[in-house]
């Protein structure tokens, strides 16, 4: 848009080539102060003269309107726009066009925009694409193609800065068939050298996960820009695909000789932390020193997420605590941090301390609270979200789904599903592992088939869900038939928590021999967890041959895990084999084997304690195990 604006002053020289009058002294004098920047100065020229003397209106007022955007003066803006309403200037194209940048760049509200627009009475492709623009930026994308449309029933020939709008529109709608024709409009009008439009294409593909799109393009450039290169290893870190984005990030500066700016070192960073890359995040630490950006705020904010990730959380504290300028995002950031190291009362603890809190920061102490199972503090955040107007962000709405599942509230979890207007992959499978955790398998698996019916693509946590389901609900042939169609038809491939979970359904219904061969023919047969579940299973029936081969295996693969002997144990027990329950118990005493104590989160006087027993449940005062009731 700086280029438009540009454009539209540039024209401003040409204004009505018929006039022939001259600018007086002043008139002169607040133009090149409107030109230096110096808008208090203008303003005071400005009203020590008549507006009955001024001889050229319409370039003036441009001018000063203009000057009002680049110094980010809303209200002296509205001061001139009552100069140009009082003097019948609001038919100048010109002056018309400085009004609707004005509203466009520094307005709070889209409709006070859209009046403007409304009100023009010659609209060129710059008033058309100043409204498009606005409307993607005010997170409205499809009001933007609405507009788009009506724009080309009128006539008007759109440009490249309206083209790249309606990219970055497909972008944020997800709509690749739609954001596929924009590219060949791109492409016919021969704007696919234009460096702007080509990184918005990229981000587009990107955005739709088509990344082999999204390299060709870029690939197509001759000569890619710093922006185009940013464009294309965000698209690969979008992707999941960290490698190559590094690959990319170190072509960049040792092949085309280009410096990274603070977006291209905040999406390397944002790879090395998924990737948990520790050492090479510490390198690309020491690039951002060495281009002078620390004090970036978008750069430390990402320094402190990749140290987060890496799990060195003193490390994300430090550069947290040194930033000299910190906003929402360097908070949530520090929040994450705790939040993905399991430190949830830090973060509930952080979150009382911050003076403004956004919705990116309301979820993850959502998420908090659901790790912590603290319904109480979770409704307390779910308070503050209401009474800023909430219910229409689809992040805080699927952790508050989240959190109330987990805490058993299954009823208002799902109460708060349907009244989502808007719900994405998260929220869906939220509800699904909630059904699946709460004992309504049932409903788990109906929710799982209407998500497919909706035409949204279960992921692997979608698959951990549904088998969860049928685990628990004995449906061993639908348990298989979703293991089998995870792969086939959606490949993804099987982790160990599909595994332990088909091998617990398999377990259950008593098909021992077809649970082991399962474990037997997986990549995940040297994990100790997937034998713990089939030894778990063998304690219902009365084979104990089969318990002692599975617990023989897992002695051999974690000869100091203790539950190989408590499970061959209880199965001894279970068939009345006492005399060999003891001698497995003197085993496990002979070789040094501890049995891991259980804990439980209690709740007393409001504050979270992991570490009560049954031995703490007659201490004095107020204790009560946490409230997972019905919301009143």
């Amino acid at each position: 848009m700086k280029l438009l604006f540009k454009r539209h002053c540039s024209c401003l020289s040409h204004f009505n080539p018929r006039n022939t009058k001259t600018p007086s002294a002043k008139e002169s004098q607040i133009r090149h102060l409107c030109k230096s920047g110096s808008l208090p100065d203008a303003f005071e020229v400005l009203n020590s003269i008549d507006s009955g003397e001024i001889t050229v209106k319409p370039i003036l007022y441009a001018s000063l309107l203009q000057t009002c955007v680049k110094s980010l003066s809303f209200r002296p803006g509205l001061q001139i726009h009552a100069h140009v309403v009082k003097s019948g200037l609001e038919t100048d194209r010109f002056v018309g066009n400085s009004l609707l940048a004005l509203y466009f760049k520094l307005g709070s509200n889209i409709l006070e925009t859209r009046r403007v627009f409304d009100h023009l009475i010659v609209k060129d492709v710059i008033s058309w694409t100043s409204m498009v623009t606005g409307y993607v930026r005010a997170g409205k994308p499809g009001k933007a193609i609405e507009f788009f449309w009506d724009m080309i029933g009128f006539g008007i020939e759109p440009n490249g800065f309206t083209l790249s709008a309606m990219i970055k529109a497909c972008s944020e709608l997800q709509d690749l068939r739609l954001g596929r024709c924009f590219h060949a409009v791109v492409s016919r009008r021969g704007f696919d050298s234009n460096h702007v439009i080509v990184s918005s294409l990229i981000d587009m593909y990107g955005r739709n996960y088509v990344l082999e799109d999204a390299k060709q393009v870029f690939d197509e450039l001759l000569e890619p820009d710093a922006i185009c290169w940013t464009s294309v290893i965000s698209a690969m870190t979008r992707n999941d695909s960290f490698e190559k984005a590094l690959a990319l990030f170190y072509s960049m500066q040792r092949n085309a000789g280009l410096f990274p700016d603070g977006f291209t070192f905040g999406t390397v960073l944002t790879a090395c932390g998924n990737m948990g890359r520790l050492k090479q995040g510490i390198e690309v630490h020491s690039k951002v020193i060495t281009c002078g950006l620390v004090g970036n705020v978008v750069v430390e904010s990402s320094l402190v997420d990749m140290y987060g990730k890496c799990g060195s959380v003193d490390a994300a504290r430090s550069i947290f605590d040194r930033m000299t300028v910190k906003n929402s995002v360097s908070w949530s950031a520090l929040l994450g941090v705790y939040c993905q190291n399991g430190q949830f009362e830090s973060v509930v603890k952080l979150f009382r301390t911050m003076e403004k809190d956004d919705l990116y920061s309301l979820g993850t102490v959502l998420r908090a609270c659901a790790g912590l199972a603290a319904v109480r503090q979770g409704k307390e955040v779910h308070c503050q979200y209401v009474r800023r107007g909430g219910w229409r962000d689809v992040i805080v709405e699927s952790a508050l789904v989240d959190l109330y599942a987990k805490c058993g509230c299954i009823d208002f979890a799902h109460s708060i599903f349907i009244q989502m207007p808007v719900r994405n992959l998260i929220t869906w499978n939220s509800m699904i592992c909630g059904f699946a955790q709460n004992g309504r398998g049932g409903e788990a698996i109906g929710l799982f088939e209407e998500m497919i019916e909706k035409g949204i693509k279960p992921d692997y946590i979608s698959f951990v869900g549904v088998l969860f389901a049928c685990s628990h609900s004995g449906l061993v042939d639908q348990g298989r038939r979703y293991f089998d169609l995870m792969t086939a038809e959606y490949g993804i491939k099987a982790g160990i928590e599909h595994y332990n979970c088909m091998v617990d359904l398999l377990g259950r219904a008593g098909l021992l021999e077809e649970a082991e061969n399962l474990i037997e023919n997986a990549d995940y047969r040297g994990e100790s967890s997937l034998w713990a579940v089939l030894l778990g299973a063998c304690t219902t029936c009365t084979n104990s041959t089969t318990a002692e081969r599975i617990a023989e295996k897992m002695m051999n693969l974690e000869p100091d895990c203790h539950l190989s002997y408590v499970l061959l144990a209880n199965v001894y027990r279970a068939v009345g084999r006492w005399n060999d329950a003891l001698k497995i118990r003197k085993l496990m005493k002979d070789r040094g084997v501890k049995k891991m104590p259980g804990k439980s989160w209690i709740e007393t006087n409001g504050n979270l304690d992991p570490n009560f027993g049954a031995d703490h449940l007659n201490v004095s005062g107020e204790t009560h195990l946490l409230s997972v009731g019905n919301i009143g």
